[in-house]
């Protein structure tokens, strides 16, 4: 009689027939299957552990990882470090800083490369510059990646004439990209820091999460309402008889 647990293509065909039962794994061989399956186990929880740590804890911990961790741990480390530099840049100014004639040069002309500058030239007494220096205050806190920055217009430009206040230059890198001179172009005392932020990302400057032109809502209910108020033909017929 053939034996069952011999190694044979016959047998094989009867224990995935189920006709025989599977043969029994010897027991050095099952611990070896366990051991490595521990292993595996230990490594994914190793894996998880650093993942969540700080660049502080990995370098406390640097020890306990065993060698086969070490470029993952390296790579993840660079990673990081990578991240922490971009967040710092992202979050570099974040708010409105007040300056004189004699740092426009550090300030707006070595700015830095991929560095936009918001320049807001204003004077005390004046409404509208006091309105748009609070808008612009909200801003730099909204896109701290963005130099804000504001100086009363005389310390910059010698004589720069009031009716053209307020007045707000954008550059990049150094060199001026748009400029908005006088109360016209702001609307008035009407702005809102919406309004506001929807013109600078015109520019390029700050990336808005507005849909719209804030603008655009209050001019359509505003013909919507003239519209409303004007009688139709036929209704001025019907008064007429």
């Amino acid at each position: 009689m053939q034996d069952p647990n011999a190694d044979t293509e016959w047998n094989d065909i009867l224990r995935k027939k189920g006709i025989l039962p599977s043969k029994e794994k010897p027991k050095e061989q099952e611990e070896a299957v366990e051991e490595q399956e521990q292993q595996r186990l230990q490594q994914k929880s190793v894996v998880k552990t650093y993942e969540d740590m700080t660049l502080e804890e990995l370098e406390e911990n640097e020890d306990e990882f065993n060698e086969e961790d070490e470029q993952a741990i390296k790579m993840y480390r660079q990673q990081r470090i990578a991240e922490w530099k971009a967040t710092l840049i992202k979050n570099k100014f974040g708010e409105m800083l007040e300056i004189s004639g004699q740092d426009y040069v550090q300030e707006v002309t070595k700015a830095g490369k991929g560095i936009w500058v918001i320049l807001h030239l204003y004077k005390q007494g004046i409404p509208l510059c006091t309105l748009i220096n609070q808008h612009l205050s909200g801003l730099a806190r909204k896109f701290p990646d963005v130099k804000f920055i504001k100086a009363i217009s005389t310390t910059c430009i010698p004589n720069y004439p009031d009716r053209n206040l307020p007045t707000i230059f954008i550059y990049f890198e150094g060199d001026i990209k748009v400029q908005f001179v006088g109360p016209l172009v702001f609307g008035g005392m009407n702005l809102t820091r919406d309004e506001l932020e929807w013109k600078i990302s015109e520019s390029g400057a700050i990336k808005t999460d507005l849909e719209e032109n804030p603008r655009k809502q209050i001019k359509d209910q505003l013909i919507s309402s003239v519209r409303s108020s004007v009688p139709t033909r036929r209704n001025s017929d019907s008064e007429d008889d």
